[in-house]
């Protein structure tokens, strides 16, 4: 007989599981969590930073749950092509000065990325188990409002799940763990075609950021600075320093205050940690000096 396409089985309630070998993925895209899935709030950021309009905070969701959201007036934008779109409009682009085979390649490298890092991005985030339960759900349903928060979560990691089966898992791979080895190996082979093609510049099309540097930082940056326990494609990126020489410089430059204001906060934590131990130290030999003085004078 002919193999079947692989596809999520159905559950008792209509909606797509994992297969039941998978018990403690399936699992995790049952316990839930939410968030977008085409990409980081920080490329859509970027590019309203170079642009010079205003971007939302990361973790400003629509009623959708869905991230990055643009919040213009009273027009409320997600996912990142919409954004783009919207901002062309309004006169807003980054790539006036690229030629037309830069316009092409950003458009070559923008579908390489969704076609072959975004399912490994997607599995890191919301299928893998130990990553999920212990960072993306808890991180994205501390940012939805009650009583959404209990359900998005689960809903957009069984999207996720649905979406790598349906996209990555046909002939000749049959089970889950034959697409994660796949969609792996493809992400790998995209981050070192994105090195290449990087080089030694600071930017993909010379000194000035693009929609191209966006999308590709919006990518990068959440495997790059995520602490996850299990660190599969980070650890590869990590093996690119110019990848993650790009996102350190743009973090630097168009994320400044925010660093700095993380760090600056870090910094009056400890100060105030050491105030208080001081003080703590100075009471409790003030206490010693004053028992051996009455221990004095009762001799």
């Amino acid at each position: 007989a002919r193999p079947r396409r692989l596809l999520p089985p159905r559950g008792p309630a209509g909606g797509a599981r994992a297969p039941p070998c998978e018990g403690q993925r399936r699992r995790a895209s049952r316990a839930g969590a939410g968030g977008g899935q085409d990409g980081s709030p920080h490329g859509a950021e970027l590019l309203g930073r170079r642009l010079g309009t205003a971007v939302p905070a990361p973790g400003v969701a629509n009623r959708h749950g869905d991230v990055p959201v643009l919040i213009s007036e009273d027009i409320v934008i997600s996912q990142p092509a919409k954004i783009l779109n919207f901002l062309r409009k309004q006169k807003y682009n980054a790539d006036y000065e690229l030629s037309a085979k830069q316009g092409a390649d950003t458009l070559a490298y923008i579908a390489l990325l969704e076609e072959k890092l975004l399912p490994a991005l997607l599995h890191t985030f919301w299928v893998e188990a130990e990553n999920y339960c212990s960072v993306t759900k808890p991180w994205f349903a501390s940012r939805i409002a009650f009583p959404l928060s209990l359900y998005l979560p689960g809903r957009m990691s069984r999207e996720a799940l649905n979406r790598i089966l349906l996209t990555r898992g046909g002939p000749p791979l049959y089970s889950l763990t034959e697409v994660e080895a796949q969609i792996y190996r493809d992400a790998k082979e995209c981050l070192n075609l994105l090195s290449k093609r990087l080089g030694t510049s600071q930017f993909f099309f010379g000194d000035t950021p693009t929609t191209l540097d966006a999308f590709v930082f919006g990518f990068l940056a959440p495997i790059y600075k995520v602490c996850f326990p299990r660190v599969q494609l980070q650890e590869h990126l990590k093996q690119l320093p110019n990848l993650c020489r790009f996102c350190d410089d743009i973090l630097t430059c168009y994320f400044r205050l925010t660093v700095l204001g993380f760090a600056y906060f870090n910094e009056i934590k400890t100060q105030a940690i050491y105030d208080y131990l001081r003080a703590v130290l100075q009471r409790t030999c003030m206490l010693h000096m004053g028992r051996g003085r009455s221990n004095a004078a009762a001799v």
